[in-house]
């Protein structure tokens, strides 16, 4: 997190002071915070573990898995804007703590469902619940940091979402093979308690953590407080008439944008959902080792989106960058066919491919604002990514239903491959390079 406080002039006692003050808010409110974003990506991954048991239990097949998974991103953006409305109404802290909660208590219950009926239910209020949180966090943040500090920060909650995919794998088959009959339940019951419950305790813990606005914090001085005010307050000068969104709305790259965002997002998502049901194909069958295995993607995508951030900005390019990590990730995923029958190989593909597909969405997420005015950010980067979770829901209800048909995951994946590449050409043939290499000189 010390990479995220900005460098100022040695010899610049205002500077200096100022770097204080950024360092204290942030290891006041990123450690907590990225605890909580830690959480909800293992909320969301848990689901396709629990897959590996209840299926029999309730009569999951993978179309109804599909719906299941897809029908979360449906709830999620009917209630998205809403949500941060509500959160400009209530405040920072009620909002995401309501969220917190909420989602803990829906994970939970998620743990008593009986049929598929009942899982697409559970799922599409754990949507409602969760819908606000990624956009209420980073309007949270804009209370706090100017944009020269909030990049790197934001930066690092995609971080945390590979953290998160490294320790799911490992914790979820730990719990699934040693508590299965723990208080009476089955071994994906309890995945879904103890995954739930500590966002239920993390959520009640911010009501006495968090602070909405800088001028409400008792742990900063009333100096400090002025020095992030005044930060806020030449930013907000220098920026803003907000009567660009209609202007943006009528700019067709916005719409190869989210035509981008959706192609990498349904990566993404397969990668996430269908994971352990494919490495289980490879081979493995102890949950355990299918949760060692399923970390090592994580683990790459870990790599890969540190190295491929500091090139693309050492480099000062980003259209290339994007383009090439998505046609990786595609040749990957058409690869798996060639190696079935291989574990190793496969596990070695796969890797490759998921840990492409998951590094891309930082690496994307510089391009919308140089396609955008000032002005028109905030709401196309709002449309973009709307479109981009759509992709939520229907990839993985596509992804179900191929595999309920066919038998074959594999052929899934081509279908995500193309995508990829469709994203790729789309991304070089109609962004023009130049406003790109204008926005990395800034």
């Amino acid at each position: 997190m010390s990479d995220a406080i900005p460098s100022f002039p040695a010899t610049s006692a205002a500077s200096s002071e100022l770097k204080r003050t950024w360092s204290r808010v942030i290891w006041r409110l990123m450690p907590y915070l990225m605890l909580a974003f830690i959480l909800n990506a293992i909320d969301r991954l848990n689901l396709s573990f629990a897959k590996l048991r209840m299926s029999e239990d309730i009569l999951l097949t993978d179309a109804a898995y599909g719906i299941g998974a897809g029908v979360f991103y449906l709830g999620y953006i009917l209630f998205e804007v809403p949500s941060n409305l509500y959160m400009q109404r209530v405040g920072a802290r009620a909002t995401l703590t309501r969220i917190m909660i909420l989602w803990g208590l829906i994970t939970v219950a998620t743990a008593f469902v009986t049929s598929p009926a009942e899982l697409v239910v559970a799922r599409f209020l754990l949507g409602v619940a969760e819908a606000g949180f990624f956009p209420g966090l980073i309007l949270y943040l804009t209370y706090w940091f100017p944009a020269s500090v909030r990049g790197r920060i934001t930066a690092s909650f995609f971080m945390a979402g590979m953290v998160a995919g490294m320790i799911c794998g490992p914790l979820s088959g730990t719990i699934m093979a040693h508590l299965h009959g723990w208080l009476g339940l089955r071994d994906w019951q309890v995945l879904f308690v103890l995954t739930g419950l500590p966002a239920v305790l993390l959520g009640v813990a911010g009501r006495f953590w968090l602070t909405d606005r800088p001028e409400q914090a008792r742990w900063l001085s009333d100096e400090q407080k002025r020095q992030i005010q005044e930060a806020l307050a030449i930013e907000s000068r220098s920026g803003a008439v907000s009567s660009g969104f209609m202007g943006a709305l009528r700019d067709p790259q916005l719409y190869v944008a989210g035509l981008v965002c959706f192609c990498i997002y349904s990566a993404s998502n397969t990668v996430s959902y269908w994971l352990p049901t494919l490495v289980r194909g490879f081979g493995l069958q102890d949950l355990q080792h299918i949760g060692l295995a399923t970390s090592l993607p994580f683990l790459a995508g870990l790599c890969a989106m540190y190295l491929l951030g500091r090139s693309s900005d050492r480099h000062m390019e980003r259209r290339w960058h994007l383009s090439l990590t998505l046609l990786t990730a595609a040749a990957c995923f058409f690869l798996l066919d060639l190696v079935e029958g291989h574990a190793v190989l496969s596990m070695m593909v796969i890797s490759l491919g998921a840990a492409a597909a998951l590094s891309a969405m930082p690496l994307f997420w510089t391009i919308p604002p140089a396609l955008l005015s000032a002005s028109g950010a905030a709401g196309g980067i709002a449309l973009i990514s709307s479109l981009g979770n759509v992709a939520g829901f229907l990839s993985q209800t596509t992804v179900g239903a191929l595999k309920t048909a066919t038998g074959n995951l594999y052929l899934a994946f081509d279908l995500i491959a193309g995508l990829l590449v469709l994203g790729a050409v789309l991304l070089v043939v109609v962004i023009p390079a130049g406003r790109l290499r204008a926005d990395a000189r800034q």
